[in-house]
């Protein structure tokens, strides 16, 4: 029975809300976005930034190409050799502290939280955490218990117990923390859904002195910000602090559903003893999706897309001037543009989307407009994009 995608959608895929963007999207590619109709839209949020290097990259398809040819799935993660995996997994560690030398590729972002908890409960033997309030893990019920925001969270009860909430940038909160009983503390370089509010050195330093004294493991949580995004390869570089755990996803797959927990190599194998198979996955690390990855990765480095972050993000913040503009928040192509209220961004971007534009809003900020594109959005995209929106709010 023929049916149209549109209806199909409505009538059989599950809604995440009573109001979806409803564009047919039928191709993408380099920075743009093409609906059914011809419509053709600069996307500005790189698949809520997953499409780092654009989309569509070339030596990301003919990898995809290749391996899917070669084999797909043919067992769980850890069992045999894959070579996909196992040297996207080198490659990666090149660029990281010899602290984090191992990793274990998981299917999502949350999946790698969820990852990084047990492994933090297993390294420690302890059983609380400590999270920020207004950050975003996540949605499945591990992640979900690190969010501090009753109207996400308050459906879903009970959730995992003995997590307690600190507010960014709140140093003096740290002596309230039963640091004897925390496995991990689980922190957002910068806060992403809360309207990327990057979080003070000064605080992000106090966590690593207070989970080295209390045998606490620090988990950075760079599901968002890594491969680039703010104008280094992972945020903590600026920070000038290793965590214990890194978590990534999103931009990690080059546009293939992808995370990843990592720690030490010694750290991460008492997942595999006591009980054996701590942690498993079936389809983590899956072949397609780390060649994937692994090229979206080299592209990331040949084309040397960071150097330019920095650069990109002060011509949208010298461009982006309107008297309806409260504050730019962010760093790097990690930023949002805070409004009066919701209503008006909401009507920014159907307006927005009218003229070409593609946008959204922020979880925990939803007077705040999203701009996260693509590394590879061009100064005259820029300048297209900023014109548009301080056109559209001298109109709504």
């Amino acid at each position: 029975m023929h049916i149209h995608p549109r209806q199909a959608f409505f009538a059989h895929l599950a809604q995440t809300s009573s109001s979806p963007m409803n564009i047919h999207i039928v191709k993408a590619e380099g920075n743009y976005l093409f609906d059914a109709d011809g419509q053709r839209y600069l996307d500005l949020i790189a698949g809520i930034g997953v499409c780092n290097i654009g989309h569509q990259h070339p030596k990301v398809v003919a990898v995809v190409q290749e391996q899917s040819a070669n084999f797909m799935h043919v067992m769980v993660y850890g069992e045999t050799i894959q070579s996909p995996q196992s040297l996207f997994a080198h490659n990666l560690v090149q660029y990281l502290p010899p602290s984090l030398d191992c990793c274990y590729f998981v299917n999502s972002g949350a999946e790698a939280i969820d990852g990084a908890m047990k492994l933090a409960k297993r390294v420690t033997g302890k059983t609380d955490f400590v999270a920020q309030t207004d950050a975003y893990h996540g949605s499945s019920q591990g992640p979900l218990s690190l969010m501090s925001n009753e109207y996400y969270s308050q459906a879903y009860r009970p959730l995992l117990p003995s997590v307690h909430f600190i507010a960014q940038d709140d140093i003096e909160g740290l002596e309230n923390i039963p640091w004897s009983r925390v496995a991990a503390v689980v922190v957002e370089l910068i806060q992403a859904e809360r309207g990327a509010k990057p979080s003070g050195k000064e605080f992000i330093a106090s966590l690593r002195d207070k989970c080295t004294q209390h045998g606490s493991l620090l988990i950075f949580d760079e599901i968002q910000t890594a491969m680039g995004r703010t104008g280094t390869l992972f945020a903590f570089e600026q920070y000038g602090v290793i965590p214990d755990v890194l978590v990534l996803g999103k931009a990690i797959g080059g546009g293939m559903p992808m995370g990843a927990f990592i720690a030490s190599r010694k750290r991460m194998h008492t997942l595999s003893e006591n009980p054996i198979l701590g942690h498993l996955t079936t389809f983590g690390g899956h072949p397609v999706v780390a060649a994937a990855g692994n090229a979206a990765f080299e592209v990331l480095l040949e084309e040397k897309l960071m150097d330019e972050v920095s650069v990109k993000e002060q011509l949208f913040r010298r461009l982006l001037q309107h008297e309806r503009i409260r504050a730019i928040h962010g760093k790097g192509l990690l930023l949002a543009i805070e409004l009066s209220d919701h209503e008006e961004v909401s009507s920014l971007i159907q307006t927005m989307l009218s003229r070409g534009i593609f946008s959204d809003w922020f979880l925990y900020a939803p007077h705040c407009l999203r701009i996260a594109p693509p590394l590879t959005i061009t100064g005259d995209e820029i300048a297209f994009a900023c014109s548009s929106i301080t056109e559209i709010l001298d109109e709504i």
